[in-house]
């Protein structure tokens, strides 16, 4: 094939690196000096690189001289070169091939889709530990090709590739520890079962903003599927829409963490609600949604669980029900307290040798009270002075001298009393 039309790799290296734009500086892993040839280099006789290169967005399409690759990449180990125009896995190859020590390799956004890639191909990315092919478009029979000539990788990165379905590979990836396949289109819960068939080490699966339908899978098989997996994430999976769903992650015999937020069934319920009722019903969990789950929370959520449900037919009540109530013994239900301040009160309102039991708003001002009472005992606003007795008061009664001043602010109860005595002139 002839190698493509427009910027190489070690073209954009050069320009980015160079002493110009990159000054050299001294110390381990801080650049790397090479004489210059007699013919005269286009390096300027040295490039300053560090050990992790960042290419992305450079329009990149080929690899250029691979003896210079080889020369000033020796120490790279990790390598970003996202979104540039490689369509040709050779030309990947023949940059990653010089390389010796590279374990990151980003190739997100770049159309290899376009060109096969062989597993002689393939080699030369056996010492990569962590591929990043998001928006790739990489076929099943690419990352098949991949999996079988990379026995160290550890992580693999296939978002927004168009997945609907999984395709088996031929052999299992023993080394696999993380699987990172958002935003694709993954409906039916046999496809996801495929992947614990090739991973069965898996230690993470991230599996947000998929369609995922209900997990119909017994729970031995599931056990069987993902013996390894301490983590899942199922944002945003559409389909699960019952509790039954959630159920099933208790299989999972070393889950830990689990993130579930923007799924149908937890809609309906408030904040606090969704959280204690996944916690209650995931008893191995450390982690829900990114918060640790301390001792005291998991009480709380299961002591929770026990009265929300303990109203429900017998029917409908959920067999984690029954081993809380083993666990805890059946509750009484929490008393309902109104936290609310009191907006009114009941006072006796003493003037003369005259007493009068009175409803007053605790919202309202001393002048307003004034007002209020000035038809109660005839006298003018101005010519009325307010006192006021807190029943378990020791000092007496309290002049209510200031106009502006709110009734709430006195502390008046229920029983207290106000008395009106007339300006002395």
């Amino acid at each position: 094939m002839d190698q493509p039309s427009g910027r190489s790799f070690m073209q954009v290296l050069c320009e980015k690196y160079s002493p110009e734009n990159f000054p050299y500086r001294r110390g381990p892993g801080m650049g790397v000096h090479v004489p210059a040839t007699p013919q005269g280099s286009p390096m300027k006789d040295r490039l300053n690189l560090p050990s992790v290169l960042v290419l992305n967005s450079c329009g990149i399409t080929c690899a250029g001289d691979e003896t210079e690759i080889a020369a000033f990449c020796a120490h790279v180990f990790e390598l970003d070169l996202s979104d540039n125009k490689l369509q040709d896995w050779h030309e990947v190859s023949k940059i990653v091939s010089n390389v010796p020590h590279l374990e990151f390799l980003n190739l997100s956004s770049n159309p290899l889709s376009l060109s096969v890639l062989e597993r002689r191909c393939a080699g030369s990315f056996a010492g990569v530990r962590k591929l990043v092919l998001n928006n790739s478009k990489a076929s099943w029979e690419t990352v098949h090709t991949i999996l079988q000539e990379l026995p160290d990788l550890e992580e693999l990165f296939l978002c927004l590739n168009d997945y609907e379905t999984v395709s088996c590979s031929p052999v299992c990836c023993q080394s696999l520890k993380l699987l990172h396949i958002t935003d694709n289109n993954l409906q039916d819960w046999t496809e996801i079962r495929k992947l614990g068939i090739m991973f069965p080490s898996l230690d993470t699966l991230i599996l947000a903003n998929n369609n995922l339908t209900t997990i119909e899978e017994s729970e031995d098989s599931l056990a069987r599927l993902f013996p390894n997996l301490r983590s899942i994430n199922l944002h945003k999976s559409a389909g699960l829409h019952c509790w039954e769903d959630i159920d099933k992650l208790n299989s999972f015999p070393k889950l830990e963490e689990v993130k579930l937020l923007g799924i149908p069934l937890l809609q309906s319920y408030t904040t606090e609600e969704r959280r204690k009722l996944l916690i209650a019903r995931l008893p191995s969990i450390t982690k829900l949604n990114g918060s640790i789950v301390a001792d005291g929370e998991r009480e709380d959520s299961e002591r929770f669980f026990i009265r929300y449900y303990m109203e429900f037919p017998e029917e409908e009540v959920p067999f984690r029900y029954h081993e809380l109530v083993t666990k805890y013994g059946k509750l009484e239900p929490l008393a309902v307290v109104d936290l609310r301040p009191q907006s009114s009160v009941k006072v006796e309102v003493h003037f003369q040798d005259k007493v009068e039991e009175m409803s007053i708003r605790l919202d309202q001002t001393v002048a307003e009270l004034k007002k209020h009472l000035k038809t109660v005992v005839q006298l003018s606003t101005s010519n009325m002075l307010l006192f006021y007795l807190d029943q378990e008061a020791p000092f007496g009664p309290e002049e209510m001298k200031y106009s502006s001043r709110a009734l709430h602010s006195y502390g008046i109860r229920d029983g207290d009393k106000i008395y009106v005595e007339p300006r002395m002139k």
